[in-house]
């Protein structure tokens, strides 16, 4: 034995390591937005819910992430606790997976024919070939998230490899015989040690793996290995309970503490059935038997799978012990509790899940903006002190979603590789800023309208006529905006531009009205500036309109809009038949209403 002995060891579980990691990352990011709807669509049915957790852990491979997701759909109210307890058991089992595709480890120098592609020092350059052809070669969609996928597999096959060949070396030194056989004769030691690597790693699944590799030096037992099996599934629930409840309500945390009773249960009934069928004579031929991968991989699905099969019947216990363990707190005032809750630190590996809740609050934003809008301007015509109180509480909300979404999307774009989710992230910063100021406008409104009935003013019948009309026009560029965002629909983000254009002009127009009023003292001067500020608002609001438009776009057709805004530069000279056909219907239409009002006046 020496160092490069133990330096090939530990290097080959470091490589070993981050392939899961690289191939996990991949797998999360390609299929999140599968796992998004699939999830969703829980029915109430146990035995549906495990089988869907078991082959969402399968594909992701890793029981933790699989869990973590669980309980922030159970936050964001997506789905209820019950529905998620069958998943969490199906996730315990689902991760046995990985430990099944290592078994190929097993296969030797002896394979034939077809069998030798199955080899891990053949699988190995293969996937790193393929991996690295698809990063380098290709430029479809998903091209360099398959290819890290492919890479982290070989990464995690040239690991193990490099795991089994230091092992061997140290199999000569007797040391591993005298670490299984303290390990054999003291279970409750191999239970912990079980317990406290897969704390370490973070990963059921990767501790398992490494077990694989140190049975290549053929010292592993039946009967020095079984402990340490059921002490890593309470070392990775542990760690899956702390995950969840990072920023998590009650309800979200309860779905960690499930997955620690079911592993409690689970490290109980496997040590008791061992125990009673080696008093039974039921082990003597498997007890004193040599293991390798395969052998572990099966002992490990054996354990899950009998266990999750026994203790089902018990998921309406598990969940009222949860409930028991972790008591309900204080309801929160907000009334958007459910959508704050949304944004879930559990979604950040899963970018799909982390958009869709960033999505729907933007749409509650827009939607508690433009509502305080529609107040704001109400207050012009009768001013109310419950109204204006109920603008400024929504505005503090409006500031409390900006914020929670804009730290989201700060710690979302740390998580991000793929184009198109980093694409999707730019678009929502812009429209974060954009409904918040949506918000301000409105309540600048508000206040004017509180200023006017301080000082008993109002403005004229004819300047009230002209707002309903700048009214009616804002309506409909917030309807299109609102349809823009909600459909990513390109023909209502066409609309906007030429609204916002006919928006400023109508300005123009009522502001040379309201100056001919005011030259006729028809208009109180102090009256009159408040007008003036509440057109600006409206212009404002209609250019932030714009400028989301011009997000989606970006989104939807890029080629179309540029950086230094050419595509808005070429609508203004005339050069789009779209923009300048809707332009002349909706200034037609406008200034027909703004001409009729200044008739009957």
């Amino acid at each position: 034995m020496n160092i490069f002995n133990v330096l090939t060891l530990l290097g080959g579980l470091a490589m070993f390591l981050y392939g899961m990691r690289l191939m996990g990352d991949g797998l999360k990011e390609g299929s999140s937005g599968t796992l998004k709807v699939v999830m969703e669509k829980v029915t109430n049915s146990p035995f549906k819910a495990f089988l869907l957790g078991v082959a969402v852990t399968a594909v992701i491979q890793s029981s933790t992430a699989t869990i973590v997701i669980t309980s922030g759909l159970v936050g964001a109210g997506i789905i209820k606790l019950r529905q998620s307890l069958g998943i969490v058991i199906g996730a315990n089992v689902g991760t046995t997976v990985t430990g099944q595709i290592i078994r190929l480890l097993d296969l030797d120098s002896t394979a034939v024919g077809w069998l030798q592609l199955f080899k891990p020092s053949t699988l190995a350059p293969v996937a790193l070939i393929i991996g690295i052809v698809l990063i380098m070669g290709f430029r479809f969609k998903n091209s360099r998230t398959a290819g890290s996928i492919a890479i982290g597999f070989g990464i995690l096959f040239t690991g193990l490899l490099n795991m089994t060949g230091a092992v061997d070396s140290l199999a000569e030194t007797g040391l591993f015989d005298r670490l299984f056989s303290s390990l054999g004769g003291n279970p409750f030691l191999g239970y912990l040690i079980g317990a406290s690597v897969a704390f370490i790693l973070q990963s059921s699944s990767a501790t398992i793996g490494i077990l694989q590799a140190f049975s290549a030096s053929g010292q592993l037992m039946f009967h020095s290995i079984y402990a340490v099996i059921v002490g890593i599934y309470l070392g990775d629930c542990v760690t899956t309970a702390i995950v969840c409840s990072i920023g998590a309500g009650a309800e979200a945390r309860r779905v960690g503490i499930v997955n620690i009773l079911f592993n409690l249960s689970e490290t109980v009934l496997v040590l008791a059935t061992v125990l009673l069928f080696r008093k039974l004579g039921f082990l003597n031929v498997l007890w004193d038997q040599v293991v390798g991968p395969g052998s572990i991989a099966n002992t490990n699905t054996i354990f899950n799978l009998g266990c999750a099969l026994l203790l089902f019947p018990m998921l309406p216990v598990y969940e009222r012990l949860s409930r028991r363990i972790l008591r309900d707190g204080p309801k929160a005032e907000n009334k958007y509790k459910e959508q704050i809750e949304a944004l879930s630190p559990a979604f950040l590996d899963a970018p799909a899940l982390a958009l869709k809740s960033c999505y729907d609050m933007l749409l509650t934003m827009l939607h508690a903006s433009r509502g305080n809008l529609e107040k704001g301007l109400s207050l012009l015509r009768r001013y109310d002190e419950a109204t204006m109180a109920q603008i400024q509480e929504e505005e503090d909300n409006i500031d409390l979603l900006t914020d929670r979404t804009s730290n989201y999307l700060v710690s979302l774009s740390m998580h991000l590789s793929a184009e198109q989710h980093i694409a999707i992230l730019n678009q929502y910063y812009k429209l974060v800023d954009g409904f918040e100021r949506i918000g301000d406008h409105a309540m600048n409104i508000a206040e004017d309208a509180g200023a006017l009935h301080e000082k008993k003013l109002s403005f004229s019948e004819q300047a009230m006529a002209e707002l309903d009309i700048l009214e009616k026009l804002i309506g409909r560029i917030l309807d299109y905006t609102e349809q823009a965002v909600r459909k990513r629909d390109m023909d209502a983000a066409r609309h906007i531009e030429p609204l916002e254009e006919v928006m400023d002009d109508l300005i123009e127009a009522m502001k040379e009205n309201h100056l001919t009023r005011m030259r006729k003292n028809a208009c109180n001067i102090y009256a009159g500036a408040i007008y003036m500020n509440l057109l600006g608002d409206m212009e404002r609001i209609s250019d932030i309109c714009s400028n989301v438009a011009l997000s989606v776009l970006a989104r939807v057709a890029p080629e179309l809009v540029d950086e230094d805004h050419g595509y808005i530069s070429a609508l203004h000279e005339g050069k789009d038949a779209f923009y300048n056909r809707e332009y002349a219907a909706a200034k037609e239409e406008f200034f027909g209403m703004l001409q009729s009002e200044s008739a009957e006046d």
